[in-house]
């Protein structure tokens, strides 16, 4: 069986070098084994989708020299796989209505730790004796997370065993705003579009718990094969962003570095040796899971200072 991978860019601003990073290993990975590629722009987020902003990503990706076998497909444009699947949840009973603030769940239950976008939902905050009849309303609606770890072995992390209801309880699986949230959204995408290995942030790690939990809860399968990479960060340790200074493509496009200096850097991260330039191709042909580093990349002011230095060059 050939197996598939996505790219799976949001379109809530522009990609940044540990985005880049991350979509050039994926792509690597496809492109030695044989697997295909799917572009999906994922555009659930709400009020952070930037509309303009999913041509810009698909155009910088293939400035990057990634390219795709199909798509883009766009998530919003047809929501029902995701509403029938809410549905035989709540059927099931393992989906129930929500209508606490953020606020009301701090106060009955304990803070998220630092970092954290989601605070956890203690299993006592269910509702009693729920309706086992889906109807979006103007709540959110919880996956009833059962009390077990659950057992995977990532590609590059190696065996895991989190347990999503000590680290987030129940989580939101369609929002009030009448969309998906994003665990069931890519549940559903990557088994109708027959995902067979994910690649991305190890941000991520948890979350394929909580995806595996719905597959099953949902009866889907093959389960696909999780990888999880080390991020990019900023030297105070946390997650690359605009406080660390510009690291978006687009603004390095615009000041004149090419794509080859960008693939350098970026295979420099990844255990290649140090070069000037590099292309997408030539990164496939030389990148190395095993070589990848365990921990965290540093973007450094002295590595913007060489990609800026490289436009000059030209």
């Amino acid at each position: 069986m050939t197996g598939k991978t996505r790219l799976a860019p949001s379109p809530t601003g522009s990609l940044h070098l540990g985005n880049a990073r991350t979509f050039l290993v994926n792509w690597a990975l496809a492109r030695q084994r044989g697997w295909r590629v799917l572009l999906r722009i994922e555009d659930l987020d709400g009020p952070r989708v930037k509309p303009e902003a999913a041509a810009r990503l698909v155009e910088t990706l293939r400035w990057l020299g990634l390219d795709w076998d199909e798509g883009p497909m766009t998530q919003s444009e047809d929501l029902s796989p995701y509403r029938e699947a809410v549905e035989r949840l709540a059927a099931a009973g393992l989906a129930f209505p929500c209508a606490l603030t953020r606020t009301q769940i701090e106060r009955a239950a304990s803070a998220p730790q630092e970092g954290a976008h989601e605070v956890r939902y203690p299993a006592s905050l269910r509702p009693k004796g729920w309706e086992r009849r889906f109807a979006s309303a103007e709540s959110n609606w919880r996956f009833a997370v059962p009390d077990a770890a659950v057992g995977f072995t990532d590609l590059f992390a190696g065996p895991q065993a989190p347990n999503p209801a000590a680290i987030v309880g129940d989580f939101i699986v369609w929002t009030k705003r009448g969309a998906p949230a994003y665990q069931l959204a890519v549940v559903v995408d990557d088994h109708r579009q027959g995902i067979t290995h994910v690649v991305r942030g190890d941000d991520l790690l948890d979350s394929a718990a909580r995806q595996l939990l719905l597959y099953r809860a949902l009866g889907l399968g093959p389960e696909p094969a999780y990888c999880h990479l080390p991020l990019v960060i900023g030297p105070d340790g946390k997650r690359l962003a605009k406080r660390h200074g510009e690291s978006r493509l687009d603004e390095y496009r615009k000041a004149g570095v090419a794509p080859e200096a960008v693939i350098a850097l970026l295979g420099r991260w990844c255990g290649l040796p140090a070069a000037d330039a590099l292309s997408a191709r030539r990164f496939a042909a030389a990148f190395e899971l095993a070589r990848l580093p365990k921990e965290p990349v540093v973007f450094t002011p002295e590595d913007d200072a060489r990609l800026r230095a490289s436009a000059q060059r030209l």
